[in-house]
């Protein structure tokens, strides 16, 4: 089974990142596909609204001058999906924002690429606002008939300055924990994903 981490962080080895890597650790040890992605700091623009996605139905964005068709393609590839974003303003970064909104478009425009996926959300925060983040990246995975694992808290973790998170015990072991729920999930669903309801 593959799953893709996707840090919509600009700050490579942040807080972010140092969370989903963590996540991924337990995934690699029960013998999964694990990859990490770099999206923060990428070239990647919002959606235009153009609809093209609708028309074409090729499983891609019409723009193609940016990142956002490499990574599309892993997360139709994936059996599961993570999304960690830095908190900004009480919301996701604007690469983040770029990708949900894209990524969901061509998905439902394609017959629902991600219906039956797992994806979870991991938070970096340093204070306040979280919460919302969370919110934001799994409305998308609601959204587009994904199952969205819980963990032994919310998927956050507390620091600003790069590494910090790493004194955020409770946060690591929630994102070991995260991981752990994501691959028993997975190994569950799998023999029964070919009789999983079609979109009406």
């Amino acid at each position: 089974m593959y799953v893709v981490a996707i840090n919509g962080s600009p700050r490579k080895g942040g807080n972010t990142e140092n969370l989903l890597r963590t996540a991924l650790e337990p995934l690699e040890k029960a013998g999964w596909e694990t990859e990490f992605v770099q999206l923060g700091g990428k070239k990647i623009r919002g959606c235009m609204a153009c609809g093209k996605c609708w028309e074409k139905q090729d499983g891609h964005c019409v723009v193609d001058n940016d990142a956002f068709n490499d990574v599309m393609d892993k997360m139709v590839k994936a059996d599961a999906i993570i999304i960690g974003s830095p908190t900004y303003f009480s919301d996701v970064s604007a690469e983040t924002k770029a990708l949900l909104d894209r990524s969901g478009f061509v998905a439902l425009a394609n017959g629902g690429l991600f219906a039956g996926k797992i994806g979870a959300a991991v938070v970096a925060v340093r204070r306040g606002g979280g919460i919302h983040v969370f919110d934001t990246i799994n409305h998308m995975y609601q959204m587009s008939r994904m199952i969205v694992p819980g963990s032994t808290y919310w998927n956050l973790g507390y620091g600003l300055e790069k590494g910090e998170v790493q004194g955020d015990a409770e946060a690591l072991a929630n994102m070991r924990n995260l991981g752990e729920t994501v691959s028993w999930l997975g190994k569950a669903m799998a023999p029964n994903m070919a009789s999983f309801p079609a979109a009406p």
